[in-house]
């Protein structure tokens, strides 16, 4: 047990017992696992490498560098990692839309829970898995943040001006 007087002892690294986890282990995995594996929410943190440089390291909220956890992902520059701690929880989940595979006569249908919500001109699964994205950052508060940090204060500055023009060109 950890002795919080004592500064040497490492504090657990979990708040369940180590037994009850091994226990847990030995079960099957439930199918939201993977999502949960990669839900965040994300914390970008300085991280130093072996040749003295420092880079970006990407942790789940619970994870630290000095509690030895390992990054999920590691980044040269603080942009890239905010970028990839934005779009890690919205990857690898199910997808709002899918893209038809017969054209119909506006093109291939953009499902939405089977539903044709629109029409791509081409076969293009990239393009509805970036509507997925898309759709998943225009419901993460938390998310559409660390985006506009990610794209630094210039790119605000201009698409502030933007919306500005477009909600007053709304009114008008």
């Amino acid at each position: 047990m950890r002795d919080s007087e004592d500064p040497n002892t490492t504090p657990p690294r979990n708040a369940f017992a180590e037994e009850f986890l091994n226990r847990f282990e030995q079960e099957d995995e439930p199918p939201s696992a993977a999502e949960a594996d990669v839900a965040g929410p994300w914390e970008v943190q300085p991280f130093p490498l072996a040749d003295g440089h420092e880079a970006f390291g990407l942790w789940r909220l619970g994870e630290r560098p000095d509690w030895g956890d390992a990054p999920a992902g590691l980044f040269r520059d603080h942009a890239t990692a905010l970028l990839a701690a934005t779009v890690r929880p919205f990857v690898g989940r199910d997808p709002f839309y899918e893209l038809g595979r017969e054209r119909e006569s506006g093109g291939f249908p953009l499902l939405r829970q089977g539903e044709a919500v629109g029409w791509l001109d081409l076969f293009d699964e990239d393009w509805a898995l970036g509507v997925n994205v898309l759709e998943r950052l225009a419901r993460s508060p938390q998310a559409l943040a660390t985006l506009m940090e990610a794209a630094g204060p210039l790119a605000l500055e201009r698409a502030g001006r933007i919306l500005r023009a477009r909600v007053m060109e709304r009114e008008e």
